[in-house]
């Protein structure tokens, strides 16, 4: 039921009382839900078609007629600028996911949708929302134990799984599923650039995707796309004079301004004689130079700066044959010292040798049109940078985004050492599992664990429609397969029929999936809840800022 007063009143004795302000909007009881739902609905219709390797892409052209062409989930949720309450709340998912994973965001939004539309059937049949929240947890649970049942024990050094993982992500982007050479190149680049910043403690193994930066440059192909073992920064030396190429580098890394620095409390100067101005600048200079003499003493030949190098410093520094940039940004910086192994300092009469890093070379190159600074052969560099190159904008945008995912996808396997089948064959897995243990609940809760199995298909279902095949027929295939165990069956969406995803060579990370599941579950639980939907009408300034109807003129 929709209501829409001029303001919300509940009548005490006859005596109207106002509860909500005037143009408030309520929509409530199954009505509300159905609303949300329907809005999820539309959000899986949207992304659907962009999921696996035959998936299409979306343009999404914002209001200032900037053009983005992508197949990843999170970049097109982001992009679209939704309005709609509960189809905001897949945008959250799709954001937590790709925060916490770095993969399969378009997994967890088409699943979370299909369960609430597998839960409108269910309403439809008077079954209570709590009855369906339940069962879907009764079912979670039990897809959790078997996909740890299912999970596949993987090394850091099996490099040919690592391969299949890091493939299995990249498929399928626009950038990349073109070519097999191109999808060879960039997955050596990963999985070198996550096993160059691993490092295990305590017996586990510790990846931290920010030690990966990525710095995009228009220009070239997409196979000259590097690995460099060390820093890029996006900047370029302060002087002209100064070396642009540095053998055996110590690098100093400074967090404090080469500059004068003003007096902390309001000062004045007064100069009343042009000896006085002369003394002034003089000792101004005398400052400055023993700052440079201070960075020269310690043996370092290369300066990186977070803050500003005046001119005159530039000049001595340059005089001495010291290579420096200015401005860098803090993560820059932190990455520089996790590289070369450098001390940042914030006070330059704490600099001495022991505080510099080490790069082989230091050197500025001209990259698409533009000067960049390279930092490479780093001892044992704890930070890595993959240059991303491509031949246009919108290219490099989109390998940028398959490299993130690429990395994110390797960093969750390797974190649990564990990965699952690909291709749908997980999900059918857990369907077929989940349908059998469903006998055992009696009651309303056993219609909603069997509506979370057939939500489960959805994924082996949109990958076969993307590739063009009969879904229906793969579906009936794939349940055969399972019941007789064949857990490793899936879609092969490049033969075009139900393939083996082991001989094929087809995996996700185990961690991918876990929160794939656990967060879509969570999502349409959240949505479920909801019987009330009680939205604001807009403010007076709002009313006043909306340009007044005109109406033509009459002749």
């Amino acid at each position: 039921m929709v209501e829409r007063p001029k303001a919300l009143l509940a009548q005490i004795g006859g005596q109207p009382v106002l509860i909500l302000p005037e143009g408030t909007v309520r929509t409530t009881g199954k009505d509300a839900i159905k609303n949300n739902i329907a809005a999820c609905k539309a959000v899986q219709e949207t992304i659907r078609t962009t999921l696996g390797p035959r998936g299409m892409d979306k343009m999404l052209v914002d209001s200032l007629g900037d053009i983005t062409i992508t197949n990843d989930g999170v970049t097109i949720l982001e992009e679209m600028e939704i309005e709609h309450p509960a189809a905001k709340m897949m945008v959250e998912i799709a954001k937590t996911v790709n925060q916490e994973v770095g993969d399969g965001t378009t997994s967890s939004v088409v699943l979370a949708a299909e369960l609430l539309r597998k839960a409108e059937e269910l309403l439809d049949q008077n079954i209570h929302p709590t009855i369906i929240t339940k069962g879907y947890k009764i079912a979670l649970n039990l897809a959790l134990q078997k996909l740890d049942e299912l999970k596949k024990k993987i090394d850091i050094n099996d490099t040919e799984t690592l391969k299949k993982i890091v493939i299995t992500s990249l498929s399928g982007k626009g950038a990349t599923s073109a070519d097999p050479k191109i999808l060879d190149h960039i997955a050596n680049i990963v999985i070198e650039a996550v096993r160059t910043v691993a490092r295990e403690e305590n017996g586990k193994l510790i990846i931290d995707r920010e030690d990966i930066k990525r710095e995009k440059k228009t220009g070239g192909s997409i196979y000259d796309t590097e690995l460099v073992k060390g820093i890029v920064i996006d900047k370029e030396v302060v002087h002209p004079q100064m070396p642009k190429v540095v053998k055996n580098a110590k690098i100093a890394l400074l967090n404090v301004g080469l500059e004068v620095h003003k007096p902390e409390t309001d000062a004045e100067i007064r100069i009343t004689k042009p000896e006085e101005l002369k003394a002034f600048l003089e000792e101004e200079e005398k400052m400055l130079k023993e700052m440079v003499e201070k960075i020269a003493r310690t043996g370092a030949n290369v300066v990186f700066c977070q803050k500003g190098i005046d001119d005159l410093p530039q000049h001595f520094l340059a005089k001495k044959g010291i290579l420096a940039a200015r401005r860098l940004k803090s993560s820059d910086m932190e990455k520089l010292a996790k590289a070369t192994g450098a001390r940042i300092i914030t006070n330059l009469d704490d600099l001495t040798e022991k505080d510099l890093g080490y790069a082989e070379i230091v050197e500025e190159k001209r990259v698409g049109g533009e000067n960049m600074i390279f930092v490479r052969g780093c001892k044992n560099p704890k930070s890595v940078t993959i240059l991303v190159r491509g031949g246009s904008e919108h290219v490099v945008d989109e390998l940028d985004r398959s490299v993130e995912d690429g990395i994110g996808a390797l960093t969750s396997a390797l974190a649990e050492q564990a990965v699952v089948y690909g291709g749908g064959a997980i999900e059918m897995a857990l369907a077929t599992y989940i349908r059998k243990q469903a006998t055992k609940y009696s009651g309303r809760e056993q219609l909603a664990i069997l509506a979370f199995a057939d939500a489960l298909e959805v994924i082996p279902r949109i990958l076969a429609e993307n590739a063009g095949m009969d879904p229906v027929e793969t579906i009936l295939k794939l349940r055969a397969a399972h019941e007789k165990g064949e857990y490793s069956k899936g879609v092969d969406v490049y033969a075009m029929d139900v393939g083996d995803m082991e001989k094929v060579g087809v995996y996700d990370p185990y961690k991918v999936k876990k929160q794939v599941l656990t967060a879509a579950v969570e999502a349409a639980e959240m949505i479920l809840r909801i019987d009330d939907i009680i939205a604001a009408g807009k403010s007076v300034k709002e009313e006043k800022e909306k340009p007044e109807e005109t109406t033509p003129e009459e002749d």
